[in-house]
């Protein structure tokens, strides 16, 4: 989440200007046909039962994997996220649920806050990295990393330490800037972590995947908030991410840059899709499965019993996605339909 005080973060009071927009989306919600449980199978959101942020796929053999945070934020919370939670699919139109993977406590050194997330297979196991807060004594966001020996666990502390800590990058003007980790493997077996918020970090895993194999870089392409995405296509890297233009939006949207290197440098290529419908942040995740490119975000269109979409109820969403000759992505449109739609 953006840090200023006229975009505050997930971590601090938010402004008058938000708490209107709360309102709003309440009054929004109440209508909203997502509410529905007829849905087609595999219409937007995806998944209709819980509140679920920050989608991160992961193909595993002919199955699609989804990691995703579980929002349980009641009325007067901004944002409650103890656990993370897996599905699986191998038609993109029916999930299984396989429960929670971990609590944010399975950390020890951590006191709170199951944030953004990733998982990759590497040499026969599960890695799973995210975003927690640390304990006082390295005070501030960061990165943890577990591991299983099956994508839906159970998962334990792989290191017993954070990963990364808010103290290795100094320069942030926040505590909150150690979020949302996203990690790659190339093609020559070196896996790679890339990371932030408001700044844009990227550094190489030890073979061990519990150490950094090298300096942190700072990468931070225009309008970077939170949220990075590293995918490859082709002799393409793609950089994916949360962004926010203060000028223009109130919302964060989807941008991307790509580069023939993950060393860089990065172009910037501008918009990918809109903000989520009701929601302030947006979180991207992609993967290709069985042929198809797909773009999972989360909006904030859902409502479950009397409780409605907001800042800390989210609702995880998926979309096709397309390239152009140039290996460019094609701008894509926000859909209730998602993959049901021709």
């Amino acid at each position: 989440m953006p840090g200023p005080a006229m975009f505050p973060s997930r971590a601090r009071p938010l402004p008058r200007w938000v708490g209107s927009i709360a309102a709003g989306i309440l009054i929004a919600t109440a209508f909203a046909p997502a509410a529905a449980q007829d849905a087609a199978p595999g219409a937007n959101p995806i998944i209709r039962d819980k509140f679920t942020a920050d989608p991160a796929p992961m193909v595993d053999g002919d199955r699609l994997y989804l990691y995703v945070g579980h929002d349980e934020a009641q009325r007067d919370e901004m944002f409650n996220m103890k656990e993370w939670l897996v599905y699986s699919t191998t038609d993109m139109r029916h999930w299984t649920d396989h429960g929670p993977i971990m609590n944010v406590s399975d950390f020890k050194w951590a006191k709170k806050d199951a944030w953004a997330s990733q998982t990759i297979r590497k040499n026969g196991r599960y890695w799973f990295y995210a975003a927690v807060e640390h304990d006082n004594t390295h005070p501030g966001k960061a990165i943890a990393v577990a591991v299983s020996d099956t994508p839906t666990g159970p998962f334990k502390d792989a290191k017993g330490s954070a990963l990364i800590t808010n103290q290795m990058t100094p320069k942030g003007p926040h505590s909150w800037e150690d979020i949302d980790p996203t990690v790659f493997t190339d093609d020559d077996g070196t896996t790679w972590i890339a990371w932030g918020n408001r700044q844009a970090y990227i550094a190489k895993l030890n073979p061990n995947m519990i150490e950094l194999d090298g300096p942190i870089r700072e990468i931070t392409p225009p309008h970077f908030e939170e949220g990075p995405w590293l995918h490859k296509r082709g002799k393409l890297y793609y950089l994916t991410y949360a962004s926010l233009d203060r000028a223009t939006h109130r919302d964060e949207r989807v941008s991307y840059a790509t580069a023939t290197s993950l060393d860089g440098p990065w172009t910037y290529r501008g918009e990918l899709t809109g903000s989520g419908k009701y929601s302030f942040t947006i979180h991207p995740g992609i993967a290709q499965f069985k042929g198809q490119w797909y773009i999972f975000l989360h909006n904030a269109a859902l409502t479950i019993g009397d409780l409605n979409g907001a800042i800390g109820r989210r609702a995880v969403t998926v979309e096709r996605l397309d390239y152009n000759p140039d290996g460019t992505m094609k701008p894509v449109i926000q859909t209730d339909a998602g993959v049901t739609a021709p």
